[in-house]
């Protein structure tokens, strides 16, 4: 099940999904999350435009995470699963608070790099998960300025580098709830990897 809350890349997810061997529902009503294998927060933009969208989607996502059912976040979907961000600070909209499920913050690239990080780089497998199976040394596709810093280091589950080494991948402490800075659905071989072990992962949850 894709959610449909007006910032996401829905179409390309849809046929990443598709191509992975799932049966893809693109949702817009909270309700239908509870009966989900699978949800998938996409995402593109600002988090506290993210924030403000999924607003209705709140609560039903936060019940879904403590009953277990998977969750996978893509790109801002993947940010929107921390605590807060200093995009909402820059942005003069004050404290946005995120989802929470994995508690953490998400902060700027600093020094002199080109922002937003764009291409293609190396995936460094630190933490096993079923969901990441297969994809360590892999390249992905990120399009992004900002990034997760996950309160306890046992989130982060991959890790990429773009002059500092940042989260690719975060689970939280139950491992139901995925998070994904890279776009899997236009990463090629390595992201339709993930999306199959996540489709699978669901089923099997």
């Amino acid at each position: 099940m894709v959610l449909d809350y007006g910032l996401g890349n829905l179409r390309s997810v849809t046929r990443g999904l598709e191509r992975a061997g799932a049966t893809v529902r693109i949702v817009d009503d909270p309700e239908a999350i509870q009966s989900a294998d699978g949800v998938i927060l996409p995402g593109v933009g600002a988090f506290g435009d993210g924030m403000e969208n999924a607003g209705p989607f709140r609560e039903a996502l936060l019940e879904a995470a403590a009953a277990g059912q998977p969750i996978l976040g893509i790109c801002l979907g993947m940010q929107m699963l921390l605590t807060t961000s200093e995009e909402a600070d820059r942005a003069g909209q004050g404290d946005v608070t995120g989802l929470d499920l994995v508690p953490g913050r998400n902060v700027k690239f600093r020094g002199d790099l080109k922002i937003p990080h764009m291409g293609w780089n190396e995936l460094d497998v630190k933490r096993s998960h079923p969901v990441i199976e297969g994809i360590d040394g892999g390249y992905a596709y990120f399009v992004h300025s900002y990034y997760g810093v996950p309160e306890d280091t046992d989130s982060i589950l991959v890790t990429s580098e773009y002059g500092v080494e940042f989260p690719a991948v975060i689970a939280n402490e139950a491992g139901n709830v995925i998070g994904t800075q890279f776009h899997p659905e236009k990463s090629g071989e390595i992201g339709l990897r993930l999306l199959k072990n996540f489709v699978a992962f669901a089923a099997d949850a």
